[in-house]
């Protein structure tokens, strides 16, 4: 998938006949349960392909939990955070021809629906997708989700030209406010995939297999209700994983700009020139987000952090 182009005009004309303006989240949201085109028992691949429109497509996954408090995410999503994420890539240029998936993710040990994924699109179809979304809310008191998930989809389930032409990573961001878990079991995630794993997969293993062909991120939403009072124990627990990142989101409005700033530097901008290209307070909320990030060495290669 992945043809069309987003545009701010097609986006406003669906935005007006959506009313955005004056819907709640849970009537934009207001699936009662999981949409089988979403569910991943039906789904044998997910592709992101070159296409006349984006011959040189970049596969992005924005992998967003929905328990609890962070349905806030797919709200801010939907209202502006895709038009957004599409028009500063396109005006800016870290990475070419996006393409764009939507993970849902929960909680394999109480959710009845953990993970949910739209196709990876270029235009309208992405919102249009990203609506059908249930937030189960849900979660349990286990301090962590499911977001390895995310992973394990992205690596069984995802076929990207962006690698397989150019050998070039696409970028999965996981977001939410709670620790990651330390291993996905296999009677665990068995049976919400179209094919269960043959063994438990601890997550350095995973993550060693999925880099390979992602640049991987979590994003830590501070204003979540775990995060708001663990927010030293959950970058800890992210760090131990994924070093510096790990980015703390302060205000989750800025979710799209804190994105692109990320890609911006991992493409090899320095964080000053990023950081001063926003203005207002949407500087101050990637200032803190991505000041821990460091520029790659495009000369060697090395990514640094």
């Amino acid at each position: 998938m992945g043809d069309g182009r987003f545009d701010s005009k097609t986006w406003t004309d669906y935005s007006t006949v959506r009313s955005y303006a004056t819907k709640t989240r849970s009537e934009i949201f207001d699936k009662k349960t999981i949409d089988k085109e979403l569910d991943p028992k039906h789904i044998q691949i997910r592709e992101s392909r070159d296409s006349e429109d984006n011959p040189n497509s970049t596969a992005i996954i924005l992998a967003q939990d929905v328990t609890g408090s962070m349905g806030m995410i797919s709200e801010a999503l939907a209202r502006k955070g895709i038009p957004t994420l599409a028009a500063e890539i396109y005006d800016r240029k870290p990475v070419t021809d996006p393409h764009i998936m939507c993970l849902a993710i929960g909680d394999v040990e109480c959710d009845s629906y953990p993970l949910q994924a739209t196709q990876f699109e270029a235009d309208i179809r992405i919102s249009e997708q990203l609506e059908k979304i249930y937030l189960e809310g849900g979660g349990g008191g286990n301090n962590y989700e499911s977001y390895a998930l995310a992973w394990y989809f992205a690596e069984q389930f995802t076929a990207t030209d962006c690698f397989d032409k150019r050998n070039k990573k696409g970028y999965l961001f996981t977001i939410g406010d709670e620790e990651p878990t330390a291993k996905l079991t296999k009677n665990q995630v068995g049976p919400f995939l179209n094919v269960a794993p043959a063994e438990d997969i601890h997550i350095g293993t995973l993550l060693d297999t999925v880099s390979k062909r992602y640049e991987l991120f979590h994003i830590v939403v501070e204003e979540g209700s775990y995060a708001r009072y663990r927010k030293d124990e959950v970058k800890k627990a992210w760090n131990n994983v994924l070093g510096q990142r790990v980015i703390m989101l302060s205000d989750h409005t800025k979710l799209a700009e804190v994105i692109v700033s990320t890609i911006e530097v991992n493409e090899g901008s320095a964080v000053d020139d990023v950081v001063g290209s926003w203005d207002g307070s949407t500087s101050l909320v990637v200032k803190d987000a991505i000041s821990g990030l460091t520029t790659v060495n495009k000369s060697s290669g090395l990514v640094t952090f």
